[in-house]
Protein backbone atom coordinates (compact mmCIF):
# COMPACT_ATOMS: atom_id res chain seq x y z
CA UNK A 1 0.00 0.00 0.00
CA UNK A 2 1.13 3.52 -0.77
CA UNK A 3 -0.07 6.60 1.07
CA UNK A 4 -0.80 9.93 -0.59
CA UNK A 5 -2.51 13.19 0.30
CA UNK A 6 -4.42 14.66 -2.63
CA UNK A 7 -5.06 18.41 -2.68
CA UNK A 8 -8.57 19.06 -4.01
CA UNK A 9 -10.00 22.34 -5.33
CA UNK A 10 -13.68 23.18 -5.11
CA UNK A 11 -14.46 21.68 -1.69
CA UNK A 12 -16.08 24.08 0.77
CA UNK A 13 -18.30 22.20 3.22
CA UNK A 14 -19.21 18.95 4.93
CA UNK A 15 -21.26 17.83 1.92
CA UNK A 16 -18.13 18.13 -0.22
CA UNK A 17 -16.15 16.07 2.29
CA UNK A 18 -18.83 13.37 2.32
CA UNK A 19 -19.11 13.26 -1.49
CA UNK A 20 -15.35 12.91 -1.99
CA UNK A 21 -15.12 10.30 0.76
CA UNK A 22 -17.88 8.20 -0.83
CA UNK A 23 -16.29 8.48 -4.27
CA UNK A 24 -12.88 7.39 -3.00
CA UNK A 25 -14.30 4.52 -0.95
CA UNK A 26 -15.96 3.20 -4.11
CA UNK A 27 -12.58 2.73 -5.85
CA UNK A 28 -11.33 -0.84 -5.32
CA UNK A 29 -7.95 -0.92 -3.60
CA UNK A 30 -8.39 2.44 -1.83
CA UNK A 31 -8.46 2.88 1.95
CA UNK A 32 -9.65 6.37 2.87
CA UNK A 33 -7.77 7.61 5.93
CA UNK A 34 -9.00 11.21 6.16
CA UNK A 35 -10.99 13.66 4.06
CA UNK A 36 -11.13 17.34 4.98
CA UNK A 37 -12.15 20.46 3.08
CA UNK A 38 -9.42 20.74 0.43
CA UNK A 39 -7.68 17.39 0.76
CA UNK A 40 -7.94 13.63 1.14
CA UNK A 41 -5.37 11.25 2.60
CA UNK A 42 -5.62 7.70 1.36
CA UNK A 43 -3.70 4.47 1.24
CA UNK A 44 -4.01 2.57 -2.02
CA UNK A 45 -2.80 -0.60 -3.64
CA UNK A 46 -1.08 0.49 -6.86
CA UNK A 47 -1.79 -2.95 -8.35
CA UNK A 48 -5.54 -2.39 -7.90
CA UNK A 49 -5.98 1.40 -8.23
CA UNK A 50 -3.98 3.96 -10.17
CA UNK A 51 -3.75 7.61 -9.19
CA UNK A 52 -5.43 8.41 -12.52
CA UNK A 53 -8.45 6.29 -11.49
CA UNK A 54 -8.48 7.88 -8.04
CA UNK A 55 -8.34 11.39 -9.54
CA UNK A 56 -11.13 10.45 -11.96
CA UNK A 57 -13.36 9.48 -9.02
CA UNK A 58 -12.77 12.92 -7.46
CA UNK A 59 -13.45 14.70 -10.77
CA UNK A 60 -16.66 12.70 -11.26
CA UNK A 61 -17.99 14.35 -8.09
CA UNK A 62 -17.25 17.80 -9.53
CA UNK A 63 -13.98 18.56 -7.72
CA UNK A 64 -10.47 19.08 -9.07
CA UNK A 65 -7.47 17.10 -7.80
CA UNK A 66 -4.59 19.58 -8.03
CA UNK A 67 -1.60 17.94 -6.42
CA UNK A 68 -0.37 14.84 -4.63
CA UNK A 69 1.98 14.59 -1.66
CA UNK A 70 3.34 11.07 -1.27
CA UNK A 71 3.30 9.78 2.27
CA UNK A 72 5.24 6.56 1.79
CA UNK A 73 4.26 2.95 2.12
CA UNK A 74 1.81 1.69 4.72
CA UNK A 75 1.52 -1.72 6.29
Amino acid sequence: MERVTIQIDGMSCGHCVAAVGRALRAVPGVDVQQVTVGSATIAYDPDAASLDRIHAAVRAEGYTPCGDTPGGPTR
